[in-house]
């Protein structure tokens, strides 16, 4: 299944503007605009996926500054810009992640040919 598509019918875009759109990442459709399941199946649904996203932040933010830390030799405050740099330009990307993977993950919704008549 392509990412970031409706978990039901795998067409439906779950969000609303290409990853490109820095502005309007975090925008998302309410329901599928194929076949209309809903994308937030209580209120407060997310929360659960900001520890993914943390999860990813960390993982990428150590891998990166370990990597550049005995890669190259610059003073202690280019490293903290630089982490920090990495840090806001992956945060749409690990944030969009997460919520797919929630949705995908706790979302109870099931492909319509998984589904049980």
């Amino acid at each position: 299944m392509p990412f970031g598509k409706c978990p039901t019918c795998g067409q439906g875009e779950i969000f609303k503007y290409p990853l490109s759109n820095v502005a309007h990442f975090a925008d998302m459709h309410s329901n599928c605009p194929v076949c209309g399941v809903s994308f937030e199946p209580e209120p407060g649904f997310y929360f659960g996926a900001m520890y993914i996203t943390y999860a990813f932040n960390i993982v990428i933010l150590i891998a990166f500054g370990l990597s550049i830390y005995y890669l190259v030799a610059l003073p202690e405050i280019m490293y903290l810009i630089l982490i920090a740099s990495v840090a806001v330009v992956t945060t749409p990307f690990s944030f969009r992640v997460s919520r797919v993977l929630w949705l995908y993950w706790f979302g109870g919704l099931q492909r319509k040919e998984e589904q049980k008549p």
